[in-house]
């Protein structure tokens, strides 16, 4: 049967003053933004509005686009894609949590589907989640033990995946949470039915969930991280625990950060994680305040230095209890504090904060120390350096092989880009002909 006219569409398209062709030309710039390498034609974008159902990753290009185009939120059900694969709608903000755990876990363990379709593209209109609770009010359940003894091994869980993480990458153990969370936290989320208790196991599932999206962050799955980012919050604002909530929101700011977006939708996430942070311990407040001093720094230089002084102050009152969700180590926090400062422009002071943050790295700490190493490199050659870099690129080339991470690939390619300028140097050299063995080819 001829597909009905998408009658949704049209009128968004209405009020956005759009038609096919502008439409097309939005959803083009924002997939070349992203890297996605695909083609939007007019014509194909007036199918749409015919009734033709489109492929992933276009649903969530559309309501990307007609979102920022409108200034408001658009959904999958108000632009009529409620019917495309992919079920976008199953993935939005306001779908049940739990369900759309189980969705994406169930994919993630799928060895012919990695990724659930639709779930690959990072979108700025998904940054802004609604029916969160006041900040306003303290009704943090940590550090406090949980009461819950499901509760309380699965914190002991995410210390061992944090753990893992931190010292091989997050590619290393995706595959072995996604079956925690689908074999052991799902199940209790539907058994833990009221009370402390359930918020003991939500507060708990939301932490894992999280680290979830840090792996699929390091394997370059924008999109899927940005998915266990919203059902992290859902289930903490469910939990009232509005620590993790804070973490959270900080973890989307800098996901988005990281992404090179700095609008002010990004920096008001990192606003409002501050604020969920206020009666969190001061490590947390600390871990909030630093990553707002690093966005603030693309827009207020007083606000930016501001933030980093309170983050600082914070730092020096935190107890870092155990646990991925309870301490900040200080090599991370002076390695944001550098990440400022070089979006001031001072990178002889981001210089020094990164040389400190490595000499605080721990020794399970063995990707962010790598990482470190790389960006102190690229560092030390921005100013001229070359001699100093070199130390710190072989340093980093030593531990590589035991890394299974996206960042660190590409910190590896990153070094190749800026030692091609000085191959005639002799220690440049070989330090460029160590790049290209492990990379396995020519880059």
């Amino acid at each position: 049967m001829p597909n009905s006219p998408n009658t949704r569409l049209q009128l968004l398209l209405e009020d956005a003053g759009w038609g096919s062709a502008q439409l097309a030309l939005a959803i083009g710039k924002v997939g070349a933004e992203r890297d996605l390498g695909l083609v939007c034609h007019r014509t194909t974008a007036g199918r749409w509005m015919e009734g033709v159902q489109p492929r992933p990753p276009f649903p969530a290009l559309i309501l990307e686009c007609l979102s920022h185009r409108l200034g408001r939120r658009v959904t999958a059900r108000e632009a009529g894609l409620t019917r495309a694969p992919a079920a976008v709608a199953d993935l939005s903000f306001e779908a049940d949590p739990v369900r759309k755990l189980t969705h994406l876990t169930d994919a993630e363990l799928d060895p012919q589907r990695r990724t659930p379709p639709g779930a690959g593209v990072f979108t700025l209109s998904a940054l802004a989640l609604p029916y969160l609770p006041s900040p306003s009010r303290a009704a943090d359940r940590l550090p406090g033990r949980p009461r819950d003894a499901g509760a309380e091994q699965m914190r002991t869980m995410a210390a061992v995946f944090a753990a893992a993480a931190d010292r091989h990458g997050g590619q290393h153990v995706r595959a072995s949470l996604s079956a925690y969370l689908a074999h052991q936290v799902i199940p209790r989320l539907h058994t833990a039915t009221r009370g402390q208790a359930r918020a003991d196991v939500l507060s708990a599932a939301a932490q894992l969930t999280l680290l979830l999206a840090g792996m699929c962050v390091d394997a370059g799955h924008d999109g899927a991280a940005q998915h266990y980012q919203q059902i992290a919050a859902r289930l903490a604002a469910d939990a009232d625990d509005r620590t993790t909530l804070a973490i959270t929101l900080r973890t989307m700011a800098a996901h988005a950060h990281d992404l090179s977006h700095h609008t002010p939708a990004v920096l008001d996430l990192a606003e409002q994680a501050a604020r969920y942070a206020r009666h969190a311990p001061p490590a947390v407040r600390s871990y909030a305040q630093i990553q707002l001093a690093v966005l603030q720094a693309h827009h207020d230089r007083h606000a930016a230095l501001n933030s980093l002084s309170r983050a600082e102050q914070l730092y020096t009152r935190a107890d870092n209890t155990p646990g991925p969700f309870g301490s900040y180590p200080p090599g991370a926090l002076q390695y944001q504090r550098a990440s400022m400062l070089a979006t001031l422009g001072d990178h002889t002071a981001a210089l020094k904060a990164l040389t400190v943050s490595l000499r605080m790295r721990a020794p399970g700490e063995r990707l962010p120390e790598a990482l470190t190493r790389a960006r102190l490199a690229e560092t030390h050659l921005r100013l001229g350096h070359l001699d100093q870099a070199l130390p710190h690129w072989r340093a980093f080339l030593d531990v590589y092989p035991t890394l299974n991470s996206l960042r660190a690939s590409r910190s590896l390619t990153a070094a190749a880009r800026h030692l091609r300028p000085y191959r005639r140097h002799h220690g440049a050299a070989g330090v460029l002909d160590s790049v290209h063995a492990l990379a396995g080819t020519r880059i």
